[in-house]
């Protein structure tokens, strides 16, 4: 059934209207000056409407009929009382319930005023007949007196559905376990509810046209909120095995965190059976869909990536030491760097990160995330993180970056190279500018610039924790002229036996996600 307002009024609230959601009704779009060159339009072949706010009078023609409706500034409408011409109906008030029939029905003359009687006659040359409307299942709210208990009801209505949304949401987050998430209090987390009508609307019913990507978690989507903001929304999957834990983590927690290196969440949505979050669009896609290309990847030259490198060292940077939570990311990788239309880098995906108090250093755990070839090995087999874990990650990354390569594509030539093992022997062998890719940026770079990053790059994967530099002195080489450490041999291998743990990979849209959990 399609609604629509009578001539000379509008929806109330358009956002609820284009939902099909036509509660709150219309309203005027000039205010009514009576005896000012107001009018009645006549609306052919209608059902009367709702007479509980009406007089009749039986003894009046139509023509009687209208003189009494025009002479009383409250009559919004009149007609005939029976299809014969005979008897008077004058309405005071709203006009509800009224439809338009293809055969019989009655004429109704509705109040309005001049300029929306000069507009109609403009209109309707050329439309079925000169004053024929089509009206479907009309609410007409006149009158600033009649319309204040209806706006305090669906006022109250939508409030309280508002409340609901955000009732689930907490329920959701703070009655789970946290597992090893935190200890973020109910009290102090805010965050939007998008309902679930509107996402749908957005993505077009979650079109495949629009399905930006898959994961483990489940679908990622493109679509745009009727104020014109484009958007990414991430829907959980109904069969995501771990899912559930992690949307509750990255709601807690990036929700409270704001840096241009972070991608923005929106809101989220929990309704029904779906669990979604709802952030900025990123028109460029992900680092990996570029770096890893050999022709995507020629769009990347020094300047670019040396951007791309200094900002999501400041992404982590801010990560650690300056939001209001410390912490501590877990599964930096090229494939979680998103960019944006000017091609800035910003950090997503905060499903398994970890906030650490204020004093602590590091943590440890039987349940080891992430990704194979970028985590630290104190990390991978030992299950202890910290911080530093996370610059282990940002030097693979960075080396990554440089080279074109991913820190895995050597292991079907040899099993025992990867990329930190061939820069290293690079850098040992006076030859470190053979690391960078020079298919996609030539030769026409800062050779010391370069030779630099590669060194932060390969200072910042060094076996041991202690020494490897923090983010912020990694941060700091990176951007100006001092004197850097020479590195160590660095961690070249990744997993060594070890009595304490078992490890099994799951390979989920070629990322490969190693668990290790304690025996």
């Amino acid at each position: 059934m399609i609604c629509s307002c009578l001539p000379g009024f509008e929806p109330k609230s358009p956002i609820d209207w284009d939902l099909k959601d036509g509660s709150q009704g219309c309203v005027r779009k000039r205010s009514l000056f009576c005896g000012t060159g107001d009018g009645f339009l006549k609306l052919e072949k209608v059902k009367l409407p709702d007479t509980s706010n009406a007089r009749v009078d039986m003894s009046l023609g139509i023509k009687e009929c209208e003189i009494q409706c025009r002479n009383n500034c409250s009559c919004t409408g009149y007609s005939s009382a029976y299809v014969d011409g005979s008897g008077c109906f004058a309405w005071f008030g709203n006009l509800t319930d009224v439809k338009e029939f293809t055969e019989g029905g009655q004429d109704l003359f509705v109040r309005v005023d001049a300029v929306e009687l000069e507009e109609s006659k403009r209109h309707s040359k050329g439309s079925f007949t000169k004053k024929r409307l089509v009206l479907l299942c009309v609410l007409v709210v006149v009158g600033l007196l009649t319309l204040i208990p209806a706006f305090y009801y669906l006022f109250n209505r939508a409030k309280g559905r508002g409340l609901a949304r955000k009732e689930r949401l907490r329920k959701l987050l703070f009655d789970l376990p946290s597992s090893e998430t935190n200890d973020e209090t109910e009290a102090t987390f805010e965050l939007p509810v998008f309902n679930l009508n509107s996402i749908v609307v957005a993505t077009d019913n979650f079109s495949i046209v629009n399905k930006l990507g898959t994961g483990g978690f489940g679908s990622v989507y493109k679509g745009k909120l009727s104020d014109g903001r484009e958007i990414a929304v991430k829907r959980l999957s109904k069969n995501s095995g771990q899912g559930v834990t992690e949307f509750k983590n990255e709601v807690i927690l990036i929700a409270k965190l704001q840096h241009r290196n972070l991608v923005q969440i929106l809101g989220c949505c929990i309704e029904e059976e779906e669990k979604m979050l709802v952030y900025e669009y990123m028109p460029n896609k992900s680092l990996d869909f570029l770096l890893f290309d050999q022709t995507r990847s020629t769009s990347l030259d020094w300047a670019m990536r040396h951007d791309i490198i200094l900002g999501i060292a400041r992404g982590v940077l801010y990560l650690h030491q300056d939001s209001r939570l410390r912490i501590v990311y877990r599964d930096l990788k090229a494939s979680n760097v998103l960019l944006d239309a000017e091609m800035n880098p910003k950090i997503s995906d905060f499903g398994i990160a970890r906030i650490f108090g204020g004093n602590q250093t590091q943590a440890n755990t039987n349940r080891v995330v992430g990704t194979f070839g970028y985590m630290s090995p104190e990390y991978a087999m030992d299950g202890l993180f910290s911080i530093k874990s996370d610059v282990f990650s940002f030097g693979v990354l960075l080396l990554e970056i440089i080279s074109g390569k991913k820190n895995t594509s050597f292991y079907r030539e040899d099993p025992s190279m990867n990329l930190i093992k061939h820069a290293w022997e690079l850098w040992r062998g006076g030859r470190p500018l053979e690391l960078v890719d020079h298919c996609a940026m030539g030769t026409s770079f800062p050779q010391q610039e370069v030779v630099k990053f590669i060194q932060v790059g390969i200072l910042c994967v060094q076996e041991q924790a202690n020494d490897r530099p923090t983010m912020s002195s990694a941060t700091f080489m990176l951007s100006n002229e001092t004197t850097i450490p020479n590195p160590k041999q660095p961690a070249f291998i990744l997993t060594r036996n070890s009595n304490r743990s078992n490890s099994s990979s799951v390979s989920v849209n070629e990322m490969s996600t190693t668990i290790v959990e304690g025996r």
